[in-house]
């Protein structure tokens, strides 16, 4: 695994500031604003938002068939409207204290132990080496949460399963019906 100081060069060379566009935020492509979440990651938006979770994430759109006429999907997403994040209110997130980790890493993000990048216009930019860090180690902190809510839904899944002919998401914490 990398160290801070070794993925923060790396940032810094390819260069970050956010330019408050809004595209990460907004559909370019289908399904190009995705913002998968964790449980808990739920929780903290529904939180700062005042929203019921239901209102904060949906269902990751893509299924798997299961047993039975089962379906379901191991992620849960945050809601969108008319193809922006609900949050984004005049180029600025009204929940930007609580953002996930995806919001908080992008352009970036980690692939093992490989730094990928994604299309922004913030890229290029000049940065400070502390800039640079705390990206490096919210990455790393990222990586770290994707991993442990793996291995929770691999617990889950070893225990139960989505009843038959339901559709259900699977996350860390169990098996959520979905209606609708």
């Amino acid at each position: 695994m990398r160290g801070v100081d070794e993925l923060a060069a790396e940032v810094r060379e390819i260069g970050f500031q956010c330019t408050r566009c809004g595209v990460c935020c907004s559909e370019v492509s289908e399904g190009s604003n995705l913002v998968i979440l964790s449980p808990g990651e739920v929780r903290q938006v529904a939180k700062a938002s005042g929203l019921p979770r239901g209102e904060v994430a949906e269902p990751y759109p893509e299924y798997l068939d299961g047993a039975e006429g089962s379906r379901y999907t191991f992620d849960w997403c945050l809601s969108r409207e008319e193809g922006h994040c609900q949050f984004l209110d005049r180029g600025k997130c009204r929940v930007y204290a609580a953002r996930p980790w995806i919001c908080r890493t992008y352009p970036f993000m980690l692939d093992d132990d490989r730094l990928i990048v994604s299309e922004c216009p913030g890229t290029g930019a000049e940065m400070t080496m502390e800039e640079a860090r705390a990206i490096a180690r919210a990455l790393l902190a990222r990586q770290a949460a994707e991993v442990a809510e793996e291995d929770g839904i691999r617990r889950v899944l070893s225990t139960t399963s989505p009843p038959p002919g339901e559709t259900a998401v699977v996350d860390s914490e169990g098996v959520w019906l979905v209606h609708g």
